[in-house]
């Protein structure tokens, strides 16, 4: 087990980042993006003004945009759960408003789930069944008000049948509200995916029935619909089932079909685009759940940064199993290719839109001196910006490697972050890294080589928890030496503009604001004076310059056009024989324990891959000098 180990992880370090390419980074994906004109609504429901939210809903209405608007009501009762004043308001003004009554009878319903929660019927309490039944109840005429007041919507269509699946609808009732969605609209993709879960296994139907239903809806679907992905969703569903006959499998083969049906449908859509969120997410899941990496990847990186709630949400936070499954995925692509086998070339189609418009913008403002600054990161693996901040700050950002250490490949995290947490060990002076999407701002306090508190604000995501954010404002509050944390704790439970919060809460701590630019491009601090970079070294060369180099002194670049002395050659390569003889011998003796054995093999792994690394930035200059 532990030479498999030995051997697989090296692949990893060496692989990972070409296999990884055109992946969005972990801070840019954001769950459940809404698209510009709902993000600007969500913002304004969040504040309280309903005015955006009624002339979005009112243009989908009135062109009969019912997916889209179906989108839209969707997420804006998930937002009215924890901002419902808005809606109340409005509901106060125009009570006969078709907009505003639909989404209030979607929020009796979201209300409802959010009581029962997501869990199995056998883990849900009796009290939670009570009143998860009667808050369905309470919908009935507000559903039935919404379909009145706009009777061609197919939407409170798709709410009644979520209702009916909830409070356990006879088939004929599910039948005469299914039947009424598709008068309305036949290829109604919301309506479709309500009732295959009222036909699935786990509520009043069975794999054969949810199989059928899904088969025979894409098989009736026009070209282009996203229903030719409901199979798909019948096959996620029948993954997760607890209970499965024995043997082989009988739905295998419709399995596969659902599949290939998905990746054509993938096909007819741009990389990164919203409208196939949805379903790439559940192809992700599908092809992930059967081991088939390759396919897997090509999916995630068509995702680009939208994970969606479903069908992540099945097994824990939906964003976090997004990432874990899109990480595995990379690494087990990266451990079946061979060490000394070249790297995977990246993808074809170049950058993606994401890496042009929604990759995170990080920035660190560090209380103390640029040179302070300098000095302590000479060994923190990646290459940074410093700018002076004010006489007692400093601005840090990351600068883009063209090929990664093997220390920085190590940490999945960012690289800003990972680079704090280096240069604040041992250091009195704390360390605020910024984040910012155009979805989504966070931050995370980074002292003595720890991460002692984070936060993110997001777009109509709910206030945080006044416990959760007295903690982390009082953990900011002693970094800082505030005598009062209450006013950073306000901040972190603001709502509604992400971009604001963060700016805020610099302000609150005593901090300088960010420099102009921050959250635009992606280096901000090159043109501010006295603006220095500090270029990555090795681990040796880093302590060399630790101890050489003077207080006082912003430490030089190392540079990159000397060729390397015969001596820097000949010792490292009787350290790599040392260590490899040592290492095989180590673990060849029965001995000799694993400690040992590890660092050893670790060793002679840092060595050969120092080697040849140099050996690959040493051709281009030969190459140059040979021209």
């Amino acid at each position: 087990m532990r030479l498999t180990t030995l051997f697989t992880i090296p692949r990893v370090l060496r692989h990972g980042d070409a296999v990884g390419a055109g992946l969005a980074p972990d801070d840019a994906v954001v769950l459940d993006a809404p698209d510009p004109s709902l993000r600007v609504a969500l913002a304004a429901a969040a504040s309280g003004d309903h005015a955006p939210v009624a002339e979005l809903l009112a243009a989908t209405r009135e062109h009969a945009q019912w997916e889209r608007r179906d989108a839209c009501v969707s997420r804006l009762a998930r937002a009215s759960l924890h901002h419902p004043g808005w809606l109340d308001s409005w509901l106060d003004e125009s009570p006969e408003d078709p907009d505003a009554v639909l989404v209030k009878a979607d929020l009796y319903v979201c209300q409802a789930w959010q009581i029962r929660t997501g869990a199995r019927a056998g883990h849900v309490e009796a009290d939670q069944f009570r009143a998860f039944h009667a808050v369905l109840r309470d919908a009935v005429p507000v559903i039935s008000a919404a379909a009145e007041l706009n009777p061609g919507d197919p939407v409170p269509w798709r709410v009644a049948l979520a209702q009916a699946r909830g409070i356990q609808a006879p088939r004929e009732v599910f039948d005469s509200y299914l039947a009424e969605a598709d008068a309305r609209d036949r290829h109604h993709e919301g309506c479709h995916a309500q009732a295959l879960q009222y036909l699935c296994a786990k509520w009043y139907g069975s794999h054969e029935e949810m199989f059928a239903f899904a088969e025979r809806a894409a098989d009736q679907a026009p070209p282009g619909s996203r229903l030719h992905a409901l199979p798909l969703r019948a096959v996620v569903e029948y993954l997760i089932a607890e209970e499965k006959a024995p043997g082989p499998d009988p739905y295998a083969e419709r399995a596969e079909a659902a599949v290939a049906r998905a990746q054509a449908l993938s096909e007819s859509y741009a990389p990164g685009d919203r409208e196939a969120a949805g379903f790439r997410n559940h192809l992700a899941f599908v092809l992930w759940s059967m081991n088939r990496y390759e396919e897997a990847l090509t999916v995630f990186r068509g995702i680009g940064v939208h994970a969606t709630t479903f069908p992540w949400s099945y097994f824990g936070e939906p964003r976090s199993e997004f990432l874990e499954a899109r990480s595995d995925t990379r690494i087990e692509l990266a451990m079946r290719i061979p060490f000394f086998r070249a790297s995977p070339d990246p993808p074809a189609a170049g950058a993606p839109g994401w890496e042009r418009e929604l990759a995170p913008r990080s920035l660190a403002i560090v209380s103390t001196g640029p040179t302070e600054v300098a000095q302590a990161a000479l060994i923190c693996g990646h290459s940074l910006r410093t700018a002076p901040a004010g006489s007692r700050h400093t601005y840090v950002e990351a600068v883009p490697d063209p090929v990664r250490g093997a220390r920085a490949a190590l940490l999945p995290e960012d690289p800003l972050t990972a680079a704090a947490a280096s240069f604040t060990t041992a250091e009195e002076w704390p360390a605020l890294v910024l984040h910012r999407t155009p979805e989504r701002s966070s931050f995370t306090l980074v002292h003595r080589g720890r991460k002692v508190a984070d936060h993110t604000w997001e777009t109509a995501a709910p206030a945080a928890d006044h416990t959760a954010a007295a903690t982390t404002a009082a953990a900011l509050a002693r970094a800082y030496g505030l005598s009062d944390p209450r006013p950073v704790a306000h901040v972190l439970r603001a709502a509604g503009d992400p971009a604001r919060h963060q700016g805020e809460l610099v302000a609150a701590l005593g901090l300088p604001s960010p420099p102009a630019g921050y959250g635009g491009e992606q280096e901000v601090l090159t043109a501010l004076p006295g603006a220095r970079v500090l270029a990555r070294r090795s681990f040796l060369a880093g302590m060399r310059d630790t101890m050489t180099t003077k207080d006082g002194v912003h430490p030089e670049s190392p540079r990159q056009d000397d060729p390397r002395p015969v001596r820097w050659w000949v010792l490292r390569t009787a350290a790599l024989l040392f260590f490899t003889a040592a290492a095989a011998y180590a673990w060849w003796a029965p001995d000799i324990g694993w400690f040992r054995s590890t660092v050893s093999s670790a060793l002679a792994l840092y060595f050969a891959a120092g080697l040849v690394r140099a050996r690959l930035q040493d051709r281009p200059r030969h190459t140059e000098r040979v021209q």
